[in-house]
């Protein structure tokens, strides 16, 4: 399609370790609309942050490095792309929001000097203009008192201020994607919607595609058009957010769904998917989530799922939702479980 503006073709990102090469994002393809709001979630350890480094070209090398497949980024394949091209790219049409805005902002430098620095790296403006736009997208991300902020210390701010400070300092350069990781990590619920909001504002208004990492399904249910489930460094399941929360085909999706505690139901037993992920492996011949799945089939075990398509225009890494195999079966029980 013409508006998709960042496209993941089997991207494969390696770790090579003294316990051997980790494929911790295995064969992943994912497309990102412009305009639209795509969520990648998933426990700890499944690939999604790496996957995000990836295409800002972040890996750490070594011991990462990406091994196979493509980054497309309005059609030029940003895997085979210079250095120089990486750079002039990276916080300019692609920026990123990282997890943790402390480490990520210098404690050494006022906030109005990284973000100063940011906007003329990219930008041929004066410093007088840069303060100035710079103290703009601080009003515009809803920090108080933006012309005395600019001048104060990453540690003179609270959490929920630092992270505005970041998405201020992605945004300055109005990038056409934004990657989000885990935007809302440790702060209180007021300042996860504020921050939210600001979001879903800077996307509408300047038609920026978004990925969204996240393992919160309350954040994707508010904000996102589009999920992506990834387990162990696969994607599991794709579809829109509302097909995703109403109708999981993967028996994972319906573990992360049944962990959401019901605000119905008093005094309830929270839903724990037992086990946990596990390291991804070269040339695995099994289904890396059959040893936590309750619907396991005996080719689970044996056998590597593809990623199925369905009627839907989904897609399910799951033998059953396989043509030939028990399609659907079980997860009708695990719905249940859901709705219940």
């Amino acid at each position: 399609m013409s508006n998709v503006v960042l496209e993941l073709k089997e991207l494969h990102t390696h770790f090579f370790t003294e316990n051997g090469e980790i494929p911790a994002v295995d064969g992943v393809s994912i497309k990102l609309h412009k305009g639209e709001i795509v969520g990648i979630v998933g426990e700890s350890g499944c690939g999604k942050s790496v996957t995000s480094l990836s295409i800002m070209g972040l890996v750490p090398s070594p011991p990462g490095k990406i091994v196979g497949g493509e980054i497309n980024f309005k059609g030029e394949n940003l895997v085979t792309a210079s250095p120089k091209r990486i750079k002039n790219i990276r916080g300019n049409e692609i920026a990123m929001i990282f997890q943790e805005p402390m480490t990520s902002l210098n404690p050494l430098f006022t906030i109005g000097n990284q973000l100063i620095e940011a906007l003329r790296m990219h930008q041929k403006i004066t410093k007088k203009d840069a303060r100035k736009k710079s103290i703009e997208m601080l009003k515009l991300v809803g920090i108080p008192r933006p012309d005395a902020v600019i001048d104060e210390y990453p540690h003179q701010l609270s959490g929920g201020m630092r992270q505005r400070v970041m998405i201020a300092m992605a945004m300055l350069c109005n990038p056409e994607v934004l990657i989000a990781d885990e935007p809302t990590t440790a702060l209180d619920v007021t300042i996860q919607a504020q921050i939210l909001d600001i979001m879903r504002n800077l996307n509408q208004k300047q038609d920026t595609a978004i990925l969204m990492i996240t393992h919160d399904l309350g954040v994707v249910a508010e904000i996102c058009d589009r999920v992506v489930v990834m387990y162990s460094g696969k994607v599991v399941e794709e579809g829109t957010t509302r097909e995703i929360l109403k109708d999981p085909q993967h028996p994972y999706t319906v573990g992360l769904i049944r962990s959401l505690p019901n605000m119905n139901v008093k005094n309830q037993q929270l839903y724990s998917i037992p086990g946990t992920v596990p390291l991804p492996k070269i040339g695995r011949t099994a289904c890396g989530f059959a040893p936590r799945c309750e619907f396991a089939l005996d080719r689970c075990f044996q056998e590597n799922p593809d990623l199925y398509v369905l009627e839907s225009g989904r897609s399910s890494r799951c033998f059953l939702n396989d043509a030939d195999g028990e399609k659907g079966g079980p997860l009708k029980d695990a719905e249940a479980a859901i709705r219940s």
